[in-house]
C-alpha cells in the first residue's frame, strides 16, 4: 500500500527532480553546442534548422542528463529532510532509511527502464537526425556577408576587398578582387569604382556587378598561326560588367546512407544483428590478407628469369647458400637483383601498412558496435547508482539547498565522467577489454553506493571532521591538549587532601617506571612486531591520573585549572606496538620499508612517554604544593 510517507517523499524529489533535470540538460547543452559552435556561426541558417539542431541535440543528451539530475534531486531533497529535522522524526517512528527509499526506489527503477528504452528507442534516430542535420550544415556554403576594410575569402576561388559598404542600397564602393582559378599564372586582378552582390533565386550563383573598372589577368601560353607566343596579361577597361559566380547559399539535407552505419544510430537489436555481419566480414578480411601474405612471401618473381631458376636450383640442396649465390652473378645481377628487392621490400612494406590501418578500421568498427551495446545497460545503470549514493549522503550530511549537494554531486559526476570516457577510450583503441573499459565506472561507484547506504542505516557520522582529525593526528603523532574552564555551576567541590595524596602516589609509581625502563634506548624489534602485550603500569598510570583530572577539574581556582592544562595527554600504549592485531605488526614488521617507519615511529612515542611522564611529575609536584599551601 502507498503511505503518506510515500508520496511526501514522492512530491519533494519530484519537485527537485524536475528542476535539477532542466539545469543539468541546460549545462549539457551549453557544453555540447561549444563542439560545433563553428558550424552554426556564419551559415545564415533559418530558426527552423536550428530549432531541429536544439531538438535533437537536447533529445541525446537526456540519457546523461538523467543520472546527474537523479544524484542532485536525491542529494538536495534527503539534505533538506536532515536539516529540518524531518529526517529525525521519520527514524523516530520507527521507519528506518531503506524503507522509506522503498518508493523512491520504485520510482528510480522506473526512470532506469525509461532510460534504457528511451536509448533503443529514440535516442538512435535522434542521433541519426543530428548526424545527417550537422553534416548538411557543413556542407552548407557560409552566409555572404563582407566586411569592410578587410579581405573577404567566403566566396570560392576569390577573394574581395571593399573600402565602403552601404547598408541600405546594398552597393559597394572601392571594390579589389583576387580570383584564382587553377595557380598563380593564370590569377585575375580587378578592381572597380563600385559595384552591386546578389544572390539568384535558385540561391545557387552570385551576381556580381560591377561599375567603372579595370580587368587584369595573366594568360597562360596560347597557340597562334604559325607557331606559340607567350601573351603575359590582358587587361580590360569596363564601365559596366556582370559576373556569374557559382555558389550553393541553400540548405539542403544531405544523404544519410553515409552515416547509417554508425553504431549510435542502431538500436540493440540492429547492433547484434549487424555484430555477426561485421564479424564475419572482418574474418574473411583477415583470410584473404594471410592467404595472400602466403602466396606473395614465396614468389621470387623480383629475380630474372634466369638468375630465378638458378636460385631454384640452390633451394632444391640440402643446405641452400644464398650468400653464395648471390655472389655468384655478376656485379650488373647483383645490382639489379638488389634494385628489384629493394622495390618489392618498400612495395610490401605500403602493401602492409594499407591493410594495418584498413583492418584496424574494421577492428574498431566491431569494438564500437560492442560498447554502444553495452552503453545502453550501464548509462541506465547509473541512474539507480547515483541515487544510492546521492539520498544516502544527503542523509548523511544533512545539508539542503545549492550549495553542499551541488559541490559534492560535482565531485561525484567529474569522477564517474572521467572513469568512463578514460574506460570508452581504452576500448574503443583497443587497449582494455572491452567490458572491463566500459564497467570501470559502475564497478568503481558500485561498492561506494553500498558503502555510502549501509553507513546511512546505521547512522554513521561518515562526514564527522573530528573523526578524521581525531585519524589524522594519531599517524602525525600530533599530541592532545587540554582545555578545562571553570564551571559555572559545580555541584561537590573536589577533596583537595585525597587528591594530593593520590598525586604523591602517582609520582612514585613514575620513578619506579622511570627507574625499570629505559625509554631512550631503542626498542627490540621483535618485541615490537612479533609478541603481544600493552604496557598496563603506563595505562595505569594514566587512568589514575585522569580520575585526579576529573575531580580537581571542579575546582573554582583558576590558577588550579591552568596548571591541570598543563598535564600531557598521555598515549598509553603507541610506545609498544603498532597495532592491536598481533599478526598485522607481524605483516608490518616483514614488509621492510614500512616495517622501518613503524619502528622509528614507536621509537619516537618511547621518548615522548618519557617527556610526558617527566611533565607530568613536575605539574604534579606544582599541584600538590598549592594543594597544600591553599588547604
Amino acid at each position: 500500500m502507498i503511505k503518506k510517507l510515500d508520496i511526501f517523499l514522492a512530491r519533494q524529489f519530484g519537485l527537485l527532480f524536475v528542476g535539477a533535470f532542466v539545469i543539468c540538460q541546460f549545462v549539457l547543452m551549453m557544453q555540447f553546442l561549444w563542439r560545433y559552435v563553428d558550424e552554426l556561426i556564419g551559415k545564415g541558417l533559418s530558426m527552423e534548422v536550428l530549432v531541429q539542431f536544439f531538438w535533437y541535440m537536447g533529445l541525446m543528451l537526456v540519457p546523461q542528463a538523467l543520472p546527474l539530475a537523479i544524484l542532485l534531486s536525491s542529494l538536495i531533497t534527503f539534505g533538506n529532510l536532515g536539516e529540518s529535522m524531518e529526517l529525525t522524526a521519520i527514524k523516530a517512528a520507527g521507519i528506518s532509511l531503506i524503507k522509506a527509499l522503498r518508493s523512491l526506489t520504485v520510482l528510480i527503477c522506473l526512470l532506469t527502464v525509461g532510460s534504457f528504452y528511451f536509448q533503443n528507442v529514440i535516442a538512435p534516430d535522434a542521433n541519426m537526425s543530428f548526424r545527417q542535420l550537422l553534416l548538411s550544415m557543413r556542407q552548407k556554403s557560409p552566409e555572404l556577408e563582407i566586411p569592410e576594410g578587410v579581405f573577404y575569402d567566403g566566396i570560392p576561388n576569390s577573394n574581395i576587398f571593399v573600402e565602403h559598404k552601404d547598408l541600405e542600397t546594398g552597393m559597394l564602393y572601392g571594390v579589389m578582387i583576387y580570383r584564382i582559378t587553377g595557380s598563380y599564372d593564370d590569377a585575375t586582378v580587378i578592381l572597380a569604382d563600385s559595384g552591386r552582390l546578389q544572390s539568384t533565386a535558385d540561391k545557387q550563383h552570385l551576381l556580381l556587378t560591377l561599375y567603372a573598372g579595370e580587368w587584369f589577368e595573366n594568360m597562360r601560353q596560347q597557340d597562334v598561326a604559325g607557331g606559340s607566343a607567350h601573351v603575359p596579361y590582358r587587361r580590360e577597361t569596363f564601365g559596366h560588367k556582370v559576373m556569374v559566380i557559382d555558389f550553393d547559399g541553400d540548405f539542403s539535407l544531405a544523404d544519410a546512407s553515409m552515416i547509417a552505419g554508425a553504431a549510435q544510430s542502431k538500436s540493440l537489436n540492429q547492433i547484434v544483428s549487424d555484430l555477426d555481419s561485421i564479424r564475419h566480414y572482418n574474418d574473411s578480411v583477415g583470410q584473404s590478407i594471410y592467404a595472400d601474405a602466403q602466396r606473395t612471401s614465396l614468389s621470387m618473381n623480383y629475380l630474372p628469369s634466369d638468375d630465378t631458376v638458378r636460385l631454384e636450383r640452390a633451394l632444391m640442396l640440402p643446405r641452400p647458400d644464398v650468400d653464395s649465390l648471390y655472389q655468384s652473378l655478376s656485379a650488373e645481377e647483383q645490382r639489379r637483383v638488389m634494385q628489384r628487392a629493394s622495390q618489392r621490400a618498400r612495395s610490401a612494406e605500403q602493401n602492409i601498412d594499407f591493410r594495418r590501418e584498413y583492418t584496424r578500421q574494421l577492428n574498431r568498427q566491431e569494438r564500437q558496435h560492442v560498447i554502444e551495446a553495452i552503453s545502453k545497460f550501464t548509462l541506465s545503470l547509473t541512474c539507480l547508482i547515483f541515487f544510492f549514493i546521492g539520498a544516502p549522503l544527503g542523509a548523511i550530511i544533512r545539508k539542503g539547498g545549492l550549495g553542499v549537494p551541488i559541490i559534492i554531486s560535482v565531485v561525484i559526476f567529474i569522477i564517474y565522467y572521467i572513469l568512463e570516457n578514460t574506460g570508452s577510450r581504452m576500448a574503443r583503441e583497443g587497449q582494455w577489454a572491452i567490458a572491463y573499459g566500459k564497467m570501470i565506472s559502475t564497478a568503481v561507484l558500485t561498492p561506494v553506493a553500498i558503502w555510502v547506504t549501509y553507513k546511512a542505516n546505521r547512522d554513521s557520522t561518515v562526514f564527522n571532521p573530528d573523526a578524521y582529525m581525531r585519524i589524522v593526528r594519531t599517524l602525525l603523532a600530533i599530541p592532545t591538549k587540554r582545555n578545562l574552564s571553570v564551571k559555572e555551576v559545580i555541584i561537590e567541590d573536589p577533596d583537595y587532601e585525597s587528591c594530593a595524596e593520590r598525586l604523591v602516589a602517582i609520582n612514585a609509581e613514575i620513578e619506579a617506571y622511570e627507574a625499570a625502563h629505559d625509554l631512550l634506548h631503542a626498542p627490540s624489534p621483535r618485541r615490537v612486531f612479533f609478541m603481544p602485550g600493552d604496557d598496563h603500569v603506563v595505562a595505569d598510570i594514566s587512568e589514575r591520573e585522569e580520575a585526579v583530572i576529573e575531580e580537581l577539574g571542579n575546582t573554582r581556582q583558576p590558577r588550579l585549572l591552568a596548571r591541570l592544562n598543563q598535564i600531557p595527554v598521555v598515549a598509553t600504549n603507541a610506545h609498544t606496538r603498532p597495532f592491536r592485531r598481533m599478526w598485522l605488526n607481524a605483516v608490518c614488521g616483514c614488509l621492510l620499508p614500512l616495517g622501518i617507519v613503524l619502528y622509528f615511529r614507536i621509537w619516537y612515542f618511547r621518548v615522548r612517554l618519557k617527556r610526558d611522564l617527566r611533565k607530568m611529575h613536575t605539574v604534579n609536584n606544582e599541584i600538590i604544593k598549592q594543594l597544600t599551601i591553599d588547604n
